[in-house]
């Protein structure tokens, strides 16, 4: 038997005042952000920022038979438990040929500029999932609810389940990103007003000068555009002319039957708890 510790002995251990509490937070933290930037790094020297497939340089993509969309819907008021989902649609038809959902605990935690060390890994498993199951519907293409190389980094959610999956990935985002002189808006807003028509688009150039993504409107109905990055494996012209092909609404149908299933699923699980 040891020596017996304070406790034991009836005497108060060392206590960490709150101060020293939060610098142990901090300092697991930037740890982690280090741990997460060099695998960014590395991640990234993996990742292709042009086109791989025939399909791609087909005007009207002959080739392509189905297209994947993913996204995670989040428990209202809850940031740990969510429903991750992948579908598979026929393409040019857009019909779903495939689904899954799954709830999921997001154990990592959200730090911008790092959504997909929270996110990816149960994508990528979803994707991993329906090549055991029946390889035949795997998707040629994934769309991504977020961004690919339109990232302070250059390496977004959609770049990093590309290299993970190792299968063309767009990213789509809703918002804008403001990385590297995007967040003028003024000069955005002009260049908005320029869409009038579906499929009008305009090149996001930061200010280095890199072409980060396109801003597209993608349906007729809507005022706002959505935001448009290569994520792996395919040329950004490539990836605004699909996304604008799979848009029956402002968001592209395999993301929007993804969002769709993923919300139905949550609703149907609170039900039956």
């Amino acid at each position: 038997i040891g020596p017996a510790s304070p406790a034991d002995a009836g005497e108060a251990g060392p206590m960490l005042t709150t101060r020293e509490s939060e610098g142990e937070g901090e300092d697991g933290r930037q740890q982690q952000l280090r741990q997460w930037e060099s695998q960014q790094v590395e991640l990234k020297k993996q990742m292709v920022d042009h086109n791989t497939e025939d399909w791609q340089c087909n005007e009207d993509f002959a080739g392509l038979e189905r297209v994947g969309g993913v996204d995670l819907s989040f428990i209202k008021e809850d940031e740990v438990n969510a429903c991750a989902s992948l579908v598979v649609l026929s393409y040019p038809d857009l019909e779903v040929i495939y689904e899954e959902c799954r709830m999921i605990c997001l154990n990592a935690p959200y730090i911008p500029g790092f959504l997909a060390f929270r996110e990816a890994p149960f994508l990528e498993e979803a994707v991993r999932r329906l090549q055991h199951k029946d390889p035949s519907l795997l998707p040629q293409v994934i769309f991504v609810d977020g961004n690919g190389m339109l990232h302070h980094r250059e390496f977004g959610v959609a770049c990093h389940l590309g290299v993970l999956t190792d299968l063309p990935c767009i990213g789509v985002a809703k918002n804008l990103l403001h990385v590297d002189g995007l967040e003028e808006k003024h000069l955005l807003k002009e260049k908005i007003k320029d869409l009038h028509e579906r499929g009008n688009a305009f090149t996001l150039t930061g200010t280095s000068g890199k072409v980060l993504g396109m801003a597209l409107k993608s349906c007729e109905k809507s005022t706002k555009p959505i935001y448009v990055s290569v994520g792996h494996r395919i040329s950004l012209d490539a990836a605004t002319r699909l996304t604008h092909s799979c848009c029956k609404y402002r968001v592209p149908e395999p993301i929007r039957q993804a969002d769709i299933r993923s919300r139905e699923y949550i609703r149907r699980s609170a039900n039956t708890s």
